[in-house]
């Protein structure tokens, strides 16, 4: 029997790093208002024309350089975006070309927040095939160059960064051990380069895409009435309990978000990684970091994990690693 296991993992953030005191200045909020709702004392942000292929490259290098893999005996590479560099080519395309990965090939994923869950769980079916060895999973995003600066309440969530993690194929069942996804198709609740199609035939026809927009009681009214529920059930059909999980790493939405939903399961705040506090809300790449930061600091041998997406679309889903 195949699986597949995480040789190493790395995140990569810009630079800049913007308070919420710097947003007070450019729109009307404060630093008392946005960490009372969300928890957000700092996040970073692209200012100086990285885009989200950027991010993904430094990532996957730091990631690449914890193994003794070269870069050509990556097969497989997952970029899990929704703030792409363009439609086309796909990120991952531009990934690969920086890489001089070769031998690999790419494509994009696009869930949303819950993207490193489903990049994962997708890279392990490839490696788990036995016809490819190594893969590079990357969560990364630019968040900032789809928001609207006068939508304050969607604006100071948001932070950008990338994550990374090498795969290969293994004997055995891997670190996988469980997984469970959904999709439910709602376009209203959350919604960011919508692209309108044309009306009528015009020489001032051009593409144009709206700017990042959330209905933010909607949100987390979604997930709070969902995720406890999901994460009790998953567990529940593995024999376990909460209690049994050593580590959470959930999408970082807000710092209140995780706080409800360690409480709905009668869990510790210590035992979920959290890094919003610091980079703000990175959609798909925040349970990438958040991995990251706990495999740095934490022997996980013998250790039990739950990584938790939820995002636009909606999606959301869970996968249970076993070191």
């Amino acid at each position: 029997m195949s699986g597949s296991k995480i040789l190493a993992s790395a995140h990569y953030v810009p630079s800049d790093i913007v308070t919420n005191d710097d947003l007070a200045k450019i729109m009307d909020t404060n630093d008392e208002w946005i960490q009372a709702h969300t928890g957000i004392k700092t996040r970073h942000m692209s200012l100086q024309g990285e885009n989200t292929s950027d991010l993904a490259t430094q990532a996957a290098r730091l990631a690449l350089a914890q193994t003794n893999l070269t870069v050509e005996e990556i097969d497989l590479i997952i970029v899990t975006t929704f703030t792409p560099d363009g439609l086309a080519p796909s990120t991952a395309a531009l990934v690969q070309r920086n890489l001089k990965a070769t031998n690999a090939w790419a494509y994009d994923i696009s869930t949303a927040c819950s993207g490193f869950v489903f990049g994962v769980s997708t890279a392990d079916k490839f490696l788990r095939s036995g016809v490819y060895k190594n893969a590079l999973v990357i969560s990364a995003e630019v968040n900032s160059k789809m928001m609207d600066f006068k939508d304050r309440t969607s604006t100071v969530f948001f932070g950008d960064g990338a994550g990374a993690v090498v795969m290969t194929a293994t004997q055995g069942n891997g670190v996988l051990s469980k997984e469970e996804m959904h999709t439910i198709g709602n376009e209203n609740v959350v919604h960011s380069g919508r692209i309108a199609p044309l009306t009528s035939l015009s020489v001032e026809n051009y593409p144009k895409t709206d700017a990042f927009a959330q209905e933010g009681r909607e949100v987390f009214n979604e997930v709070t009435t969902l995720i406890p529920q999901h994460i009790k059930d998953f567990l529940g059909d593995k024999q376990l309990l909460p209690q049994d999980i050593d580590y959470y790493i959930p999408h970082q939405a807000n710092l209140r978000l995780i706080e409800y939903i360690a409480e709905a399961l009668n869990e510790p705040m210590a035992k979920f990684s959290t890094n919003v506090i610091r980079n703000g809300n990175t959609s798909s790449a925040g349970i990438a970091i958040g991995f990251d930061e706990l495999n740095q600091t934490v022997d996980l041998t013998g250790k039990r994990v739950l990584l938790t997406g939820f995002g636009a679309g909606f999606t959301y889903g869970s996968l249970l690693l076993e070191f």
